[in-house]
């Protein structure tokens, strides 16, 4: 279907999947793989970095990646996956700039709190600090649990996450597009790669 969708509307589609490994012990990768506007498949990121902290410990279903830092060449650019938690390791986007990305999408499904005041700094940061375009995409809405959770650390249980959005493309040179209220689900954004270094 994204094959389909990716070469009736000419457009390269990067889509983060739950990745099962039946060859490898049914291991679980967060994976995004890419569509070429001709439908067919480029290739595929898993995730390098699985965070650790408090509820939010994916390593209990997810192994950290093995595809390194791969770019893959499109018929827009060159582009790269830093997918979600990636983006608080400034090695993991400097290693997608000296691959030869040009644009390095950052999917996310993040929450308040500890991520969302670092939001509009990390892809910026990194868009400068590695002379290329980073897009910074994050879920929005409200996700409820029939069955309240926990880590076990003692703290509060879980009953609902809330996704506050706030997409945004930022350039080499800092400036940034506005963020993307929590409300809108779509967002079209021109990019001119020619200063890109």
């Amino acid at each position: 279907m994204l094959q389909e969708l990716a070469k009736a509307y000419n457009m390269v589609i990067i889509s983060p999947i739950l990745e099962r490994d039946v060859e490898h012990c049914d291991i679980i990768w967060n994976t995004a793989v890419v569509i070429s506007n001709k439908g067919r498949f480029i290739g595929k990121h898993r995730k390098n970095h699985i965070p650790r902290v408090g509820d939010f410990n994916e390593s209990t279903y997810y192994v950290e990646g093995n595809t390194g830092h791969p770019v893959f060449e499109t018929e827009f650019g060159k582009i790269a996956i830093n997918i979600c938690y990636g983006r608080h390791h400034p090695q993991n986007w400097l290693m997608f700039g000296l691959n030869g990305a040009e644009i390095v999408f950052n999917p996310s499904a993040t929450v308040g709190a500890f991520s969302e005041p670092l939001w509009p700094i990390e892809a910026r940061n990194a868009a400068i600090a590695n002379s290329y375009f980073t897009v910074a995409i994050n879920r929005v809405g409200l996700e409820e649990f029939p069955n309240e959770y926990t880590s076990g650390d003692g703290q509060r249980l879980i009953k609902h996450l809330a996704f506050y959005g706030s997409t945004y493309v930022a350039a080499p040179d800092g400036s940034r597009t506005p963020r993307v209220n929590p409300g809108q689900f779509i967002d079209i954004k021109q990019v001119q790669l020619g200063c890109v270094k």
